[in-house]
């Protein structure tokens, strides 16, 4: 519960410190004296945007701080037994527009605070009677009674899953046909690689194939020369060495004085007569060998042509070139492909998750529809001694396409007149019973998600009486369970409460500022008084008003 609430510098509110108490306490005050300017710095509290024409002195910074009580696990976890601690939030707003949030002085996001603020306080204004009547506040109402919070995360967390899923083939189905193109491109470019079918080196081994081919007739005559000169002629080079052979072992044999040097001399020629001999028939072989067959050439350089042309087309240095080219074309086209088998295990995945959470959705149906019925009776039994005896009131569930939130719409449907027609609650509902059906809701929610905090900004308008009487009484029963602040114009909710505040305008020399403080019984008596006569509070209004607090 709160425990404290600290204002400074917002709006109309200079300098506001209050301290609350449990049970339900009652805050009054005539219209336009800051009620709502004291909600509107709350909800800074959970996380509402900050707005710099609030604050009012503009050299100086606007702080809301709020303490609250609260309950957290023992340290003796074993025991299951809880223990109060006091929990301090705040929210700083520069002159400059600029926010800060904290929580017992450690900086947070807004998020975070938000988050941690909305499980401590619930604020119901006018806006939240639409709210509750919108379609999407009603789930909400029904997933809190059916418990579905975990359950709910659970799906949701599938849900998210199966969107990443769905997302991520579509951008790879966006991709292939994007790449398409490119595919049929590349395909064309590797179908020309491939059957080119370059090896590496070919290219010089083609050029010099070319050469050797197209000046086969010269080369083959110059070899025959060769091999006649070394070896045929009459002057020819083996024959001279052979005669040298000849006259060097005469040499050898005429001197018998062992390894002479003539007899060295010899050795070498013979070697080189074996030497000549065998270039000479090497190039008798090779000359007879060439082959000078214009269909071979026209072959070559066809083939030549093939590799100068690829290598103009592709754009690259030489043949050898193009042999990494097709390499990385098959690999790009290989990871073009593998798109296919991502999206097929992606397909396989989608619809393993799209089968699980239909299972879930149907799940989630079935537990809703099972609270949504018993809420119907609770309601109904709850609202009818609030002046609503002829209601009927019924939580119309129906199935439709999965979202974040399952497969269900809902929306509540009621009639406040005996045999009239079931229509939508924001649409049968006149301002009175609205708040009358609001305030039901509420009490149920707030014993079912055990809310610390509830506040009420005028939720009896529109009704009077005994109807306000018993408002104040359900008001009165929900406090025994939390804390309830209730903004009312009503006496007879007012003389309900434990406490009383009133909210009051005064002038200074400066400017217009509001203030609030809490009622001494008489004050409080004098203030009810007020609210049953109007300005002049007679002697009659003031019996009337201590009847009313006695009574409660």
């Amino acid at each position: 519960m709160i425990k404290k609430l600290i204002i400074k510098n917002y709006a109309l509110i200079d300098e506001l410190d209050i301290d609350f108490g449990s049970g339900l306490s009652i805050i009054t005050g005539e219209t336009g004296a800051g009620k709502s300017i004291m909600l509107g710095a709350l909800g800074l509290l959970l996380g509402e945007r900050a707005d710099s024409r609030a604050i009012a002195d503009k050299s100086r910074k606007t702080i809301v701080e709020a303490t609250f009580e609260v309950n957290r696990p023992s340290e003796d976890l074993a025991s299951g037994e809880t223990e109060k601690i006091e929990l301090i939030v705040r929210r700083e707003i520069q002159p400059s527009g600029r926010s800060r949030a904290f929580i017992d002085d450690s900086p947070v996001t807004l998020i975070q605070l938000g988050g941690i603020a909305s499980r401590l306080l619930d604020i119901h204004s006018q806006h939240a009677n639409l709210s509750l009547a919108s379609k999407e506040g009603q789930l909400q109402i029904i997933d809190a009674m059916a418990d579905n919070k975990e359950y709910l995360e659970d799906y949701r967390e599938i849900f998210r899953n199966y969107v990443a899923v769905r997302n991520r083939l579509r951008k790879i189905k966006e991709e292939q046909e994007r790449s398409k193109e490119r595919r049929d491109a590349i395909s064309r470019q590797l179908e020309q690689l491939r059957k080119l079918n370059v090896k590496l080196g070919e290219q010089e081994e083609v050029e010099r194939s070319f050469e050797i081919l197209n000046d086969a007739d010269t080369i083959r005559e110059h070899l025959h020369s060769v091999s006649y000169l070394l070896g045929e002629s009459d002057s020819a080079a083996l024959s001279n060495i052979s005669q040298s052979i000849w006259h060097l072992q005469e040499i050898a044999d005429l001197v018998d004085a062992g390894v002479s040097e003539e007899e060295s001399l010899l050795g070498r020629l013979k070697e080189l007569a074996i030497e000549v001999k065998d270039i000479a028939e090497t190039a008798e072989r090779k000359a007879d060998a060439m082959e000078s067959s214009p269909a071979t050439l026209a072959r070559v350089a066809a083939r030549m042509k093939e590799l100068y042309d690829a290598v103009k087309i592709f754009h690259v240095g030489k043949a050898d070139e193009l042999i990494r080219l097709r390499e990385t074309l098959e690999k790009e086209l290989k990871a073009i492909d593998g798109d296919d088998d991502e999206s097929a295990a992606l397909e396989r995945e989608g619809r393993l998750l799209a089968k699980h959470l239909k299972e879930m959705a149907q799940t989630l149906s079935e537990r809703r529809i099972a609270a949504a019925e018993h809420f119907s009776q609770v309601l109904t039994e709850k609202a009818r001694p609030l002046g609503l005896g002829n209601l009927k009131f019924e939580v119309r569930i129906e199935q439709t396409k999965l979202s974040i939130n399952g497969g269900d719409t809902v929306e509540f449907v009621c009639s406040f007149n005996k045999n009239g027609e079931l229509l939508p609650m924001a649409m049968t509902a006149s301002g009175g019973e609205l708040s009358r059906l609001t305030l039901t809701i509420k009490s149920i929610m707030a014993e079912k998600m055990e809310m610390p905090t509830v506040i009420f900004d005028e939720i009896d308008t529109g009704v009077s009486g005994e109807i306000a009487s018993k408002m104040g009484r359900m008001m009165v029963d929900m406090a025994d369970n939390m804390q309830i602040l209730s903004i009312t114009h009503l006496p007879q909710v007012a003389a309900k409460g434990e406490r009383h505040y009133k909210v009051m305008k005064q002038d200074t020399p400066e400017r217009t500022i509001s203030t609030i403080r809490e009622l001494s019984p008489e004050e409080r008596v004098r203030e009810i008084a007020g609210m049953l006569s109007g300005e002049e509070i007679t002697e009659a209004a003031l019996s009337a008003a201590r009847a009313l607090v006695e009574k409660q």
